[in-house]
């Protein structure tokens, strides 16, 4: 298999297609390079199709009216955005950016619709990942609109955490501020609460080096059963 074959093979909504079909989207799919900052779409354009990250990181996000940035999700390699709209024949719902050097496969609607016409399988395996997308986007509404600022910081230190095996040292892919932003709050805000999680033990921090030294608390924390 050649490289492209391989990077096709192995992402989420194609895994388990057989060989013909994953050549067939070998075809349509459109390799593209991102330089940092560059736009990749912007929200209300016309979904024409979606990507796939083959390496690098996108964020995509929302911005207020006052221009305030939200993070809605950070993708990295072998993560699918921008699928949703494409299926409706609608506009993206928010914008994507790259946040480093990277390279994006874009998979046309026109012509992926056309696969899926003859290989309904693919729609199948697309269903399950957009399924998952669908629980994640909840879980985020509900933290945003439910949680108090430390207990989505404690969840996300959870989420990096079983990331890396349930391991208590962790590192931040992302500026504090970025940080900020996905969390729903300002960096001044993340700062004071980081400070208050370390000045109490249960954290150290240093940089973007994060170790979890009482995760019990985290888990509390994150469940909305303590305060900090």
């Amino acid at each position: 298999m050649n490289t492209l074959t391989e990077q096709i093979a192995s992402i989420s909504l194609f895994k388990g297609l057989p060989s013909d079909q994953i050549d067939a989207l070998v075809m349509i799919a459109v390799e593209n390079s991102y330089t940092k900052g560059e736009s990749i779409f912007s929200e209300d354009e016309q979904a024409t199709g979606f990507f796939v990250v083959t390496n690098g990181k996108i964020k995509v996000y929302k911005l207020s009216f006052e221009g305030r940035e939200q993070i809605l999700h950070i993708f990295g390699p072998g993560e699918v955005f921008g699928e949703v709209p494409v299926f409706a024949g609608k506009k993206y719902p928010a914008s994507a950016d790259a946040m480093e050097k990277s390279q994006i496969l874009f998979f046309p609607r026109d012509s992926l619709i056309q696969l899926i016409a003859k290989n309904p399988s693919i729609a199948l395996n697309m269903l399950a990942v957009l399924s998952m997308r669908l629980r994640r986007f909840t879980s985020m509404i509900d933290d945003l609109s439910l949680r108090e600022v430390p207990g989505r910081l404690a969840k996300h230190l959870l989420y990096l955490s079983e990331q890396k095996q349930n391991s208590q040292d962790l590192e931040l892919n992302i500026t504090k501020g970025q940080l900020a932003s996905l969390l729903g709050t300002i960096p001044e805000t993340l700062s004071r609460i980081l400070t208050k999680m370390t000045e109490q033990g249960i954290i150290e921090s240093d940089g973007k080096k994060i170790r979890i030294l009482e995760r019990d608390t985290i888990d509390e924390l994150a469940e909305g059963f303590r305060k900090l």
